[in-house]
């Protein structure tokens, strides 16, 4: 079981810590860091194989330039351990790539001009799975919109091109990892507030955190985001 102890909540913060720090050392990264750059940090859960099925928070700095050639989308993965990087395996890359994909088209722009690169921070030093594939799409709007995140809100749940939010695995060990962490909400896919094991509503009041189903991107953004003050 997870619980909200010390250890986990110092994890947490080191962990924003780390992705700002990242995000910072990208945006003022040499004389040729263009004022283009648009950036935004989003929270994502995973749960590991080898600790027993235990959730976990990890979070994914975005960049969002423009690709004046048109010969995108050009994702790239910068999976150095550097400021607290972890690798991200094959699975994990191809959600990211269709959530760049359904952010465009949910902007209503053409995903050729953009180059995006994905940094994701984490306990662990491999991730994979496409249940971060919501979150990274939030993540891309909010960067090219320059709407802010929510530090309270978490999303899981695989993508598709055109925005629908799909099924995913583990949601008991991720609602723990949300509560541990001190997330307020958890967004899960449309129809699985009842799993196998239960119902979610009855875990996530024990852990007073409150689960909301959602079924497209438009849903998850609009509930993770908020303008600039």
């Amino acid at each position: 079981m997870i619980t909200r102890s010390a250890n986990q909540l110092g994890w947490r913060a080191e962990l924003l810590a780390a992705a700002v720090a990242g995000l910072m050392w990208v945006a003022t990264g040499g004389a040729d860091a263009a004022s283009s750059h648009r950036f935004a940090t989003v929270p994502a859960l995973a749960v590991s194989p080898t600790f027993q099925g235990v959730g976990g928070v990890h979070y994914v700095v975005i960049q969002v330039d423009q690709n004046a050639g048109l010969n995108g989308p050009r994702v790239l993965f910068d999976e150095s351990s550097f400021r607290g990087g972890s690798v991200v395996g094959e699975d994990w890359k191809a959600a990211a790539r269709l959530a760049v994909i359904a952010a465009a088209n949910a902007l209503g722009r053409d995903p050729r001009g953009w180059t995006v690169i994905i940094k994701n921070h984490a306990p662990n030093t491999v991730i994979d799975g496409e249940s971060a594939g919501s979150a990274v799409a939030v993540g891309v709007m909010a960067a090219w919109r320059g709407d802010r995140v929510r530090p309270d809100v978490a999303v899981t749940g695989a993508i598709t091109a055109d925005g629908r939010i799909l099924e995913v695995d583990d949601l008991p060990s991720k609602l723990e990892a949300a509560a541990g962490a001190k997330f307020t909400t958890l967004l899960v896919p449309r129809g699985q507030i009842r799993t196998p094991h239960g119902s979610l509503t009855e875990l996530a009041a024990q852990r007073q955190i409150t689960v909301i189903e959602i079924g497209s991107l438009q849903e998850a953004y609009a509930l993770m985001t908020e303008a600039p003050p």
